[in-house]
């Protein structure tokens, strides 16, 4: 049985506003209701004079943290490119998972299923089911420059699936069970999951109550690097990230 080696445990084993007045509108007749989402983004698209513009990107700027003006101008321009390839019913809102992963295979090389739904929620702070332009900028931000203690939030917030603040062992489990590379034939391959999930616990379950809390993560991955991603691919590699970078930065001057 062969084990993804990005998903290794350890280096010798190989995570409404308000309705005008007047008559509602015929059955069949006016558009649909807002999503949260899509009202935030309408109001800033009616706002987006040059001025408008200039406060998003300063707003995105700050925020993000990691990136210059003229990059998230450029992340700006992505989005609205991906927004085009979203229903023209819901593009106001932003744009939806299908999108959202073809966009993560495409520039990342990321084919995980359950990890990149996972990732999507991570993005989807305020649960629409689209992601909006500011979710797209600050969402990034960790998977392209975030610091390790940032990169071990998103790790640790992609594997705790019920978002308890804890990585238990069934969580483990489903994460490792998706993320193996099993081969036809393979003989009971739950049971060798069941096996790595519990070298996981071995190694990094410090405290011993048979699950990880984040201090329990956070000291693991200070002591092993590797075991950032123990339960699976969930951040780009540094090939796919400077690639993307190239292509998408492009157009920002060399000083």
């Amino acid at each position: 049985m062969r084990v993804s080696t990005r998903s290794l445990l350890c280096p010798c084993v190989c995570l409404c506003p308000t309705r005008p007045c007047g008559p509602a509108a015929p059955p069949g007749r006016g558009r649909p209701p807002a999503l949260p989402g899509q009202r935030r983004w309408e109001r800033l698209r009616a706002a987006m004079s040059p001025k408008g513009r200039k406060l998003l990107v300063d707003t995105l700027t700050r925020s993000a943290k990691h990136f210059t003006k003229s990059e998230v101008e450029c992340l700006i321009k992505l989005y609205d490119t991906l927004v085009a390839k979203a229903s023209r019913q819901f593009a106001g809102a932003g744009f939806d998972r299908t999108v959202f992963r073809d966009t993560l295979y495409s520039y990342f090389g990321m084919t995980d299923d359950m990890v990149l739904d996972r990732v999507f929620i991570i993005f989807d702070k305020d649960n629409t089911g689209r992601i909006t332009v500011e979710e797209w900028v600050e969402g990034l931000a960790p998977l392209l420059r975030g610091t390790l203690e940032e990169k071990m939030k998103y790790c640790f917030a992609i594997y705790d699936l019920n978002g308890d603040g804890y990585i238990s062992k069934k969580e483990m489990f489903e994460m490792l069970k998706h993320s193996l590379l099993i081969q036809p034939g393979d003989e009971e391959p739950d049971e060798v999951v069941k096996d790595l999930v519990d070298i996981a616990l071995k190694k990094m379950d410090y405290d011993r109550d048979g699950k990880l809390s984040f201090t329990d993560f956070e000291k693991a991955v200070r002591d092993e690097s590797l075991l950032l991603e123990a339960f699976g691919p969930c951040l780009p590699d540094l090939k796919s990230t400077m690639s993307f970078e190239q292509k998408i930065f492009r157009e920002i001057p060399k000083k």
